[in-house]
């Protein structure tokens, strides 16, 4: 059984604890301390029901009077609540549970994507707090202007929250294309043709309230993340899954244990640009027979030959009255799209793939060809089978997943939002 460190217990020695001889012991009691918070902390959100403080000290393996502790400073940092019980005519006192607080605390998601821009602010307890979306046309855009005009956007919701009595704790943009996270900049966006160049800089000084960060991503890493936590600090049931989004491009990300599996360099997933034919019409990332140049949403709908104009839905809609072009073109990108699936399978070894943004209304129709595919080309396919599934409609998945994000920090280190003595 593993044993946690109490807020009064002193680690047998110094060279077991890896601390060294010369540290002195407040450093070392502020350190468990922080420890015990985080534990407390990550146990109350990932948990489905609030817990009342006994069931707490069971779960984490603390001491009730640690756990009573340290569920006092979260409540006096606004961090959880405590919510009305009723004894219901039994004795004693009733247990009072501990859940995420509604309303105080807020994470900022933000998109930008080819047709549209978007912001989403969530609050600890997973309720939306503020939100907008914006339809535009980015493809080939200058960056100057569509992210001074993200600025503008992030300044209203951050004012929206803050006159709910909600503080942001951080932001997190989604773009789509190579991101260097650590460096808060984008490398590459073909679609958007945008290259080196760091979004807060752009956004303008004031986008975000002093002291809050911008963290930069990749909008399917972010909308992969959404789906895997359908609260704050919760992982879904289905953690370990492959999602693939087909909007103008075709992104993808893998999530393991409800973690997004991002590479060495952060740029793992960009399944849009796998080679379907060496041969094929040209990308906008230069290359030639790039999946997203027979699924993503452009390449379908043009091969379609709808009106001007025309949704996914009403591709969607065309495909299934019968046979014709709009048909025909669902079955090519089914069919590229199983290409690409069957290899990422046979490397990746997942059995659960979620289809997102423009799939959506597309994968009853898609599954057949995907699954052929799958069938013939995945190794392990006789032992193992792949499920598509459709991901939740969620007009600005990565924006979800960002505000989700903003506030991990905020509950793995739960320490720094405690107000002083």
């Amino acid at each position: 059984m593993k044993r946690f460190l109490l807020d009064g217990d002193i680690a047998p020695s110094n060279a077991r604890a890896g601390i060294s001889p010369r540290e002195p012991a407040a450093a070392r009691q502020s350190s468990l301390r922080e420890h015990n918070l985080a534990l407390a902390s990550q146990t109350i959100f990932s948990s489905a029901t609030p817990l009342s403080r006994a069931r707490l000290a069971e779960e984490t393996g603390m001491t009730r009077s640690t756990v009573s502790r340290l569920a006092e400073d979260l409540l006096r940092a606004g961090l959880v609540v405590e919510q009305d019980v009723k004894a219901a005519g039994r004795p004693g006192r009733p247990a009072v549970p501990l859940a995420p607080a509604r309303g105080t605390v807020a994470g900022l998601g933000l998109q930008v994507n080819v047709d549209y821009m978007a912001g989403r602010v969530i609050d600890l307890a997973g309720d939306v707090v503020a939100e907008a979306h914006i339809d535009g046309d980015f493809e080939s855009s200058d960056p100057h202007q569509v992210l001074a005009e993200a600025g503008r956007l992030t300044r209203r919701l951050c004012a929206r929250a803050t006159a709910t009595g909600a503080r942001v704790a951080g932001a997190c943009l989604g773009l789509p294309g190579l991101v260097d996270v650590r460096g808060g900049r984008l490398l590459l966006a073909p679609n958007l043709a945008w290259h080196e160049i760091v979004p807060r800089e752009l956004m303008g000084p004031d986008a975000l309230p002093p002291g809050v960060d911008l963290a930069v991503e990749n909008d399917a890493n972010l909308a992969a993340y959404g789906i895997a936590h359908p609260a704050p600090g919760r992982v879904a049931k289905r953690d370990t899954f492959l999602y693939v989004a087909g909007d103008i491009g075709v992104g993808a990300a893998m999530v393991t244990k409800g973690r997004v599996v991002d590479g060495q360099h952060g740029w793992a997933g960009e399944i849009g640009h796998v080679s379907i034919e060496p041969d094929g019409p040209q990308c906008h990332c230069g290359a030639r027979g790039c999946l997203e140049r027979y699924a993503g949403k452009h390449a379908v709908l043009e091969a379609a030959a709808l009106r001007p104009g025309a949704l996914v839905t009403d591709l969607a809609a065309a495909a299934s009255s019968g046979y014709g072009a709009a048909r025909a073109a669902v079955e090519r990108a089914a069919w590229a799209l199983g290409l690409a699936l069957a290899g990422t399978v046979n490397i990746i070894d997942v059995d659960d793939v979620v289809l997102g943004g423009g799939f959506i209304p597309l994968v009853e129709l898609m599954r057949p060809g995907i699954e052929e595919q799958l069938r013939l080309r995945t190794l392990a396919g006789p032992w193992s089978h792949v499920t598509l599934r459709a991901a939740p409609d969620d007009p600005a998945p990565a924006a979800t997943g960002g505000a989700l994000r903003a506030l991990e920090p905020v509950i793995r280190n739960p320490a720094a939002w405690i107000p002083g003595p």
